[in-house]
């Protein structure tokens, strides 16, 4: 891979340049597009803006989802499913019918005798990762420990 930077622009643009667009590619792409990203939510009737890289988890409780972070609950607008769609499968992963978590933010991980696997989170949340989630999630990881 090469990297060639250029100043002066008025703009950032980046131009990936393959043979054939994979799943790296895609990745790397998606990566790209999302990187800076933030996502709102509000507490105490206030908006707040937080950096994907600060958000532990997402939750769905009674019809409303919440952000999650080391230091706040924010609720935000949008459903499971959309987030799904907009947050890299890399970082982000759906564990079970009401969450998805932050992978980087997972310091270990417990597995149980329901075949379901507990993640403890940066700042001490346990996540359980649902038995029909388990497969993908540890193929996630094991990709990642191949980088």
């Amino acid at each position: 891979m090469k990297v060639y930077i250029t100043e002066g622009n008025k703009e950032t643009t980046v131009e990936i340049h393959c043979i054939t667009a994979d799943e790296n590619t895609r990745r790397l792409q998606k990566y790209i597009e999302a990187y800076g990203m933030t996502l709102s939510g509000k507490s105490d009737g206030e908006t707040k803006v937080v950096p994907l890289s600060e958000i532990l988890y997402f939750e769905s409780v009674d019809g409303r989802t919440f952000i999650y972070t080391r230091e706040s609950v924010l609720e935000m607008d949008k459903k499971l499913y959309e987030l799904e769609e907009q947050l890299d499968s890399a970082d982000f992963y759906r564990c079970s019918k009401s969450c998805i978590i932050n992978i980087n933010a997972v310091e270990k991980l417990r597995p149980e005798i329901s075949r379901n696997i507990t993640a403890f989170m940066t700042g001490g949340d346990a996540i359980t990762i649902s038995r029909r989630y388990v497969s993908g999630f540890k193929a996630i990881i094991e990709r990642g420990a191949d980088k």
